[in-house]
């Protein structure tokens, strides 16, 4: 029989589409494919138990004829945006680049985190992530007042919602405008991000500009040159200059 199931090789683990995302170093969304199909393309093999065997065409093949893709939140401690285990197994920009039709299969997400389970699309739940999260102001209030670590929080979480732009293509624009509107236009909250953790607040003006030259996020030249000017200013204040 055909393999139908589908995993790292053994003793590995993740496609590494999350680091590639953290660290920015890709070229582009097909590298990002190209790394998910290698790493993930071994079979499990019924006559060999505890044996994957590379079948990287066979995986392909199985792909390009996928019509949903499916994730378990089950967890309340850990969303979407929390860690980047999620969108580093996200196939939906893989599938629709191997189906024949180029479209991109419907993706859900099952949250069982309580009794009353449901099942939302992944846009939905990419939606309600960033509005429990990255925009509540319960949250990045929470954060900030643990300082160093908590501004590094919150940048990971505007990055891994990045991360699902890449590999889903699934965020709104609104969630980058909003998370530009709160952490980079109130000139009090720019003081805080820079007095708590400088290199994350640069990481996230980092991600920010990214967003937009990867063409996940539209916004004005009033913001982008605010966001230039301001790597800058912090560039210098890390580097002791000012």
């Amino acid at each position: 029989p055909a393999p139908r199931v589908f995993s790292n090789a053994a003793g590995s683990y993740s496609a590494n589409v999350g680091l590639a995302i953290e660290n920015g170093g890709w070229e582009g969304e097909q590298q990002l494919q190209e790394q998910f199909i290698s790493r993930k393309g071994f079979a499990f093999n019924a006559d060999k138990p505890g044996m994957m065997e590379a079948a990287g065409d066979v995986f392909r093949s199985s792909l390009s004829r996928v019509d949903c893709t499916f994730q378990n939140l089950d967890s309340s401690e850990i969303s979407l945006t929390d860690v980047s285990h999620y969108f580093d197994s996200d196939p939906t920009k893989v599938v629709a680049g191997l189906r024949t039709d180029g479209k991109k299969p419907m993706s859900m997400i099952a949250d069982t985190t309580t009794a009353n389970a449901q099942v939302r699309s992944l846009s939905e739940t990419v939606r309600l992530d960033a509005r429990t999260k990255l925009l509540n102001p319960k949250f990045y209030e929470g954060m900030l007042s643990t300082g160093y670590e908590g501004t590094r929080e919150i940048t990971k979480r505007l990055r891994n919602t990045m991360g699902w732009s890449a590999t889903a293509g699934e965020v709104d624009n609104f969630i980058y405008e909003d998370a530009n509107s709160v952490f980079i236009e109130d000139e009090d909250m720019r003081k805080r991000l820079l007095e708590s953790n400088p290199n994350a607040f640069r990481d996230m003006i980092t991600t920010f500009l990214e967003a937009n030259g990867r063409g996940y996020w539209e916004t004005s030249e009033e913001n982008l040159d605010r966001l230039r000017e301001l790597y800058q200013d912090v560039e210098d204040r890390i580097e002791g200059v000012m």
